[in-house]
């Protein structure tokens, strides 16, 4: 980047700032939506929950399913992709 450019370009630099961060949080909150640990995790909350009497036998199931569907989804579907194509490693 060139001074002008840099110059003229100052006044949205902390927008990119935000963009960039808000980039940044998608990624990891994407990493842990498909993550199979946290999904594992989530199903031992929810059936302590249960256990428990804090949620009724149709809430643990509608969530058990949900919670279910992504994990199997983690294992059949590729990788997700970056904003470039690849493979995250």
């Amino acid at each position: 980047m060139g001074l002008i450019t840099g110059i003229l370009t100052l006044p949205i630099a902390p927008v990119r700032g935000v963009v960039w961060v808000a980039e940044k949080l998608n990624d990891a909150a994407e990493r842990e939506l498909h993550d199979p640990g946290v999904l594992r995790a989530q199903l031992a909350l929810l059936n302590r929950e249960f256990e428990d009497g804090d949620i009724t036998l149709e809430e643990f199931e509608r969530e058990e399913e949900r919670l279910l569907d992504r994990l199997y989804a983690t294992r059949v579907a590729p990788a997700p992709h970056d904003r470039r194509g690849h493979a995250h490693g």
